[in-house]
């Protein structure tokens, strides 16, 4: 497998891609891709009920910047072509960090070098979209952030 390089552009994330703010998908920037098509799979593996998927999205063409702010929809063609999954909320496309109060996680970035679009649904679960890359994968990087909320009162959430 060759590797990918991925750049958030930070390390902590700002608040307008978290619950605390507007929500809104990061840019990525994606360099050494050769393959054909991106996978994206936000997950945050220090959730309270273990690993909790925040976002996924599959058959993006090669690119070497994923804009921030994808609509949450099912299938994309603007401002980039993608089909987007279900995340752990339930809901389709992207859902920002949003750790209980007084608690800090890290969210983790990977994304995958296709060799062909994937055949597979929108709305898609994190499952579902593991068993569909299988032997499509032909790259692989990552990248991570931290999110961590002031201990306020105020209702939890994932």
């Amino acid at each position: 497998m060759e590797p990918l390089t991925v750049i958030l552009g930070f390390g902590i994330f700002p608040p307008e891609h978290t619950c605390d703010g507007a929500n809104t998908s990061p840019a990525i920037t994606v360099f050494g891709a050769k393959a054909p098509y991106l996978a994206v799979i936000m997950e945050d593996p220090d959730a309270p009920r273990g690993t909790f998927t925040h976002w996924l999205a599959w058959n993006i063409p090669r690119t070497e910047r994923i804009p921030e702010g994808l609509p949450a929809e099912e299938t994309l063609t603007e401002p980039v072509a993608a089909v987007q999954g279900k995340n752990d909320s339930g809901k389709i496309g992207y859902s920002g960090p949003c750790p209980l109060r007084g608690e800090s996680h890290r969210y983790l970035f990977h994304v995958y070098g296709l060799d062909r679009p994937l055949d597979l649904a929108p709305g898609a679960d994190r499952v579902g979209l593991g068993r569909a890359m299988g032997d499509a994968i032909r790259e692989y990087g990552e990248a991570i952030a931290a999110y961590g909320r002031a201990a306020e009162a105020g209702s939890p959430r994932c």
